[in-house]
């Protein structure tokens, strides 16, 4: 008996050994649950990189790796914990806080990843009324009802703050309803942001993780408050005033009415819609039409709820840095007519002219010079040009291009009769072939 007693005896110690480790362990993980995400992802990017084929040295292979993994791993790896945090982080207290910190880390960091994704996607702030080039996209929200969607985007953020950062015990029902019917406004406007963009293209579903998650946080932060409030004792309620704020009676009678927290998301829902009105007649006085809230997402081109159908894109080439400047700005680059090049409708100024002229006459007299120079932009001018995808950076380049047109033009007067003649017929339809432009 004694024997079998000192097995139990140790048996328990074990136990609660093992248990105490786990403890530990547990609380260590979370308590470095950030930086062990921000871990996980550079070791995922390395693994993917590891995968692709002709990789590169070992540093090239870490560094890149761990870019990969910051950049494009870390975003989704935020999203599946917001999402795990709906259903695990809403009755542990440690667990509530590590997940408010990811919600802020959410929001820093997608903002963040939307600015710098959004340059690559072609999309542009012009609305469909605009001719653009080559692969630009038109603005997927109307410029004329984007203030009526920032305006309802914050009002999602204030309900959020609001709800996420006060105690809710310090509150009265409706008020924490009418930070949901807030928050709801905002989330719609995520929704519609995603419907409106999605496709198959990496960078556009990149661009909806960031409201996808906005979704997501909105979804657990009021499933957080709901069972924060039926852990609340009716009795300890009443004592600490947190009922019978109101001194108007309708207001209080609604007020009791809203103390059972399982109404909250359906009592919102109907909230949400007076809210509504009240702003948009709020943004009526700003100038914003009744119908923004819709007409915002409708009278656009390119997207899935456009309505609308805009002109062709007109091309041009964008791999020489003459023919991208003239994608700046008309006033800057001052476009002169239309051409072809390679069976392509281009814009054509002055300055393109003006080099591709050159470039015939190098052709013509030093064949030899001509081709090291052709090799010589093929190999380091057409990467640069890939690059510049802004009119504003066209503008620059228009700029530096000028003391080389002028050279351009010394030489094509000192060398042809009629070198207006030259310049005038470059890009035209009947040419049968235009050779390329020199550059830099």
């Amino acid at each position: 008996m004694t024997l079998n007693a000192s097995k139990r005896n140790l048996s328990v110690k074990k136990d609660g050994r093992r248990e105490e480790l786990f403890t530990v362990m547990n609380e260590k993980l979370l308590k470095h649950s950030i930086l062990l995400s921000v871990v996980i992802s550079v070791i995922l990017g390395i693994l993917v990189i590891l995968l692709l084929p002709g990789g590169g040295s070992f540093i090239e292979t870490i560094l890149s790796g761990a870019l990969a993994g910051i950049l494009a791993i870390y975003p989704i790896l935020l999203s599946l914990i917001n999402f795990v945090f709906i259903f695990a982080g809403c009755t542990d207290p440690r667990l509530t806080r590590k997940g408010q910190h990811f919600e802020w880390i959410t929001l820093v960091l997608g903002t963040l990843y939307s600015l710098l994704v959004l340059p690559f996607s072609n999309i542009t702030f012009s609305d469909w009324t605009v001719t653009l080039y080559n692969a630009q996209k038109h603005t997927p929200i109307w410029t004329e009802g984007a203030l009526t969607v920032l305006i309802f985007a914050a009002a999602g953020f204030l309900g959020y703050l609001f709800l996420s950062c006060t105690r809710i015990s310090k509150a009265p029902p409706l008020i924490t309803v009418l930070k949901i019917s807030a928050m709801y406004l905002g989330m719609i406007q995520s929704i519609l942001w995603i419907v409106q963009i999605m496709r198959g293209e990496i960078l556009y579903l990149y661009l909806c993780l960031f409201p996808l998650n906005c979704i997501l946080i909105g979804i657990k932060v009021i499933r957080q408050k709901v069972i924060e409030w039926e852990r609340i004792q009716r009795s300890e309620a009443e004592s600490e005033g947190m009922t019978g704020r109101f001194k108007n009676k309708y207001l209080e009678w609604l007020n009791r009415r809203l103390e059972h927290s399982a109404v909250w998301p359906a009592a919102a829902f109907l909230f949400m819609w007076p809210m509504l009105g009240i702003i948009i007649c709020i943004l009526i006085l700003f100038g914003q039409r009744p119908d923004s809230a819709i007409r915002a997402w409708t009278e656009t081109s390119d997207w899935n709820l456009s309505q609308r159908i805009a002109s062709q894109n007109i091309f041009y080439d964008e791999h020489y840095l003459c023919t991208v400047a003239a994608g700046g700005h008309r006033k800057v680059v001052k476009p002169i007519r239309m051409g072809m090049r390679h069976g392509h409708s281009v814009i054509v100024n002055r300055q393109l002219c003006v080099a591709n002229a050159f470039e015939q006459i190098l052709e013509e007299r030093v064949p030899k010079l001509h081709r090291n120079v052709r090799y010589f932009y093929d190999r380091y001018g057409f990467p640069v040009a890939k690059l510049i995808r802004s009119p504003y950076i066209a503008d620059i380049v228009y700029f530096l291009m000028k003391p080389l047109e002028w050279g351009f033009l010394l030489i094509i007067y000192m060398t042809d009769v009629k070198p207006e003649n030259r310049i005038a017929v470059q890009y035209l339809p009947e040419q049968t072939e235009c050779t390329r432009v020199t550059e830099d």
